[in-house]
């Protein structure tokens, strides 16, 4: 009988199924805060995590592109308005134009609208452009790529219409946007002629030009002209400004028939257009957290490095000791260069996604535990080499969703940063509940081990710690699952994923309280049984005692570092309402006949719980103490705080 008491009470019978529902619980909670898991091993990875790599657009910021200003023929024209409503108007030297008025400026606003895949819709009533993905429509909003799109409501402030202008104009041809091309264009047919009209990143726009438009006529594109359009480009991105260059040059019937990229030379620059992506108001604000708890952020974006530069400093993630690259330099860079400055890199601009795949192995190599976002479908390399690859559920495609191990609902990096939270305190609850489960079984086993070597009778019957370990121990240990976050929980640093779940101490505590457990049940079982000489009121005392022991211990297993009254008694609904159950159960035992017949216990009485809940709460009490007037250190990560 003793051998079989042993074997019921070392077993916790509850623990792989608590785990599991704790795991469950905690991804139903990340779902509550639009992070979405995929794998559930990215749970626990997510705690570890010490390096977020961002994309700018969408994430970072708000993802509501509006052109500020034109820069064409050689005059720099404002733009005023909000989001993608079309009342705006058209400023030169802070006085209004009527942009049909200057034929630049409109020729200008035409080409960016012909080369574009976006929707204008008012009230889910199409407006203009080629259907790409359906959005939420509310007024006026975009269907397509949010840089199109602000685009398309530019023109739309100037009464320029796609549909209008494809009366006489007939798309025939389309080179699609990639990010190592930094361009898109497209072929119409207008008058039996055929041109190309060329939208991207101006250095490389520029790049391809021989000529520039003015209101007289082509002229040819000097040296001097093309570094002072550069240097108008540089001002723009200063000031945080995503800026395209408009181009375009008329084809030969061959050259259109057999569109390539063959067709971007020597084209005719026609102006800058410059758009403003504000920064997300809660992206600052979880940066900061991020920072506090040692997670490096690092913006990758495929925009220009000063505009990545100046949205990083408005977000307060870049300062003098930051560092930024671009794609190009990147590639001047061999493994051991890059690994000696990647520490220091918060931006990488103008990137591709075979930088980004070369971004996450570096860091990588470097110890670090890496978030990767990613939406493109060349992005999914790199999401799925990073520790935790996200995708993002507006914009995503299938294939980055499915290499991900978390989609983002709301491609918001704040979610990132909850994300992380809830995983730093699911990890937290597994702690909980082993510690809780462990120590109530070492309590147990000692309780038998003890009674046995002084020669007592068995003070539990196997029925008895069967019943504690399903019943009494189980509620309780399922409700630390959902056990609310610790209040420092993300000013610690990162955990070294190496570190084994009885690190930081849990080791000696679940021996030290299943001491305290054993002991406390074994002498109040051995006072009843040689002061009343009564075996069933002795068990019956220590199967109440144990019980109870364990329902104060689960109160001090809720943190590792505050006390009950500092988290706050009743911050768990559920533990309450689960020792509650416990309690309840426990009392039918003792006071229902048909339990007591079951069970082999007797009616206490009231002195009988006096003793109980004395000898019970005790160790509960000098645990809330200890807590309040000896706040343990929390151990630093090898990773080190981030600044």
């Amino acid at each position: 009988m003793a051998g079989i008491s042993l074997a019921v009470a070392a077993i916790p019978e509850g623990l792989p199924a608590i785990v599991t529902v704790a795991l469950a619980l905690g991804v139903q909670r990340m779902i509550k805060r639009n992070a979405i898991i995929r794998k559930l091993p990215a749970v626990e990875t997510l705690g570890c995590t010490t390096v977020i790599c961002s994309d700018k657009t969408g994430t970072l910021t708000q993802n509501a592109m509006t052109v500020r200003k034109i820069f064409t023929n050689g005059k720099i024209y404002e733009v005023t308005g909000a989001g993608y409503d079309i009342k705006g108007n058209f400023l030169l030297n802070k006085q209004e134009f009527d942009a049909k008025k200057d034929k630049c400026l409109e020729q200008c606003l035409e080409m960016s609208v012909l080369c574009n895949n976006s929707i204008l819709k008012h009230n889910n009533v199409g407006i203009t452009g080629l259907w790409r993905r359906t959005a939420a429509s509310t007024g006026w909003s975009v269907e397509g790529d949010p840089t199109e799109g602000a685009l398309v409501v530019a023109a739309a402030k100037a009464n320029i219409w796609r549909s209008e202008i494809e009366k006489t104009q007939r798309r025939i041809a389309e080179i699609p946007f990639e990010s190592e091309r930094c361009r898109m264009s497209v072929v119409y047919e207008k008058d039996n002629k055929q041109l190309v009209y060329v939208k991207g990143a101006p250095d490389v726009i520029l790049g391809l030009c021989r000529y520039y438009n003015s209101n007289s006529g082509g002229v040819a594109l000097s040296a001097a002209m093309k570094a002072e359009f550069l240097e108008v480009n540089e001002q723009m991105t200063q000031q945080a400004y995503r800026v395209l260059a408009v181009a375009y040059r008329q084809l030969s019937k061959v050259e259109a028939g057999n569109a390539s990229e063959d067709v971007e030379k020597e084209l005719t620059f026609m102006g800058l257009l410059a758009m403003i992506d504000p920064p997300r108001s809660e992206a600052k604000q979880a940066i900061a957290v991020c920072r506090q708890a040692g997670i490096k952020t690092v913006m990758i974006t495929g925009d220009h490095r000063n505009t990545a530069v100046a949205i990083a400093k408005e977000l307060q993630m870049f300062n003098n000791d930051s560092g930024a690259l671009t794609g190009r330099e990147l590639d001047g860079l061999n493994d051991g260069e890059l690994a000696k400055v990647i520490d220091k890199i918060t931006v990488y601009a103008r990137v591709s996604p075979a930088h980004k795949l070369r971004i996450v192995k570096a860091l990588k190599k470097q110890g670090h535990i890496v978030a990767m976002t990613g939406d493109g479908v060349n992005d999914a390399p790199a999401v799925k080499e990073a520790d935790i690859g996200i995708a993002m559920g507006l914009n995503g495609t299938d294939v980055t969703k499915e290499a991900a191990s978390m989609v983002l609902a709301d491609d918001n990096f704040a979610t990132i940063v909850a994300a992380v939270e809830e995983g730093r305190g699911i990890y937290d609850n597994i702690r909980k509940f082993i510690r809780y489960l462990l120590s109530c079984n070492l309590g147990e086993v000692l309780t038998m081990f003890i009674a046995s070597i002084v020669g007592l009778p068995l003070p539990l019957l196997p029925v008895q710690i069967l019943w504690v370990n399903l019943v009494t121990d189980g509620l309780p240990a399922m409700a630390l699952g959902v056990d609310p976050n610790d209040p420092n929980i993300m000013n610690r640093q990162p955990r070294n994923p190496r570190e084994s779940v009885f690190s930081r101490g849990l080791s000696r505590k679940i021996i030290a309280r299943g001491l305290q457990i054993g002991i406390s049940t074994v002498l109040v079982f051995a006072a009843v049984y040689y002061l009343k000489n009564d075996l069933a009121e002795a068990r019956t005392m220590a199967f109440c005692t144990l019980v109870f022991t364990q329902m104060f211990h689960v109160f001090d297993c809720r943190s590792e570092i505050f006390s009950i009254f500092e988290i706050g008694l009743f911050k768990n609904k559920y533990l309450i309402a689960a020792t509650g159950c416990s309690v309840f159960m426990q009392l039918m035992v003792v006071y229902h006949p048909f339990m007591r017949e079951i069970f082999a216990t007797v009616p206490l009485t009231i002195a009988d719980w006096g003793i109980i809940l004395c000898v019970s709460g005790w160790t509960f009490i000098i645990g809330a103490v200890k807590h309040i007037f000896s706040r343990r250190r929390e151990p630093r990560s090898v990773f080190g705080r981030v600044h």
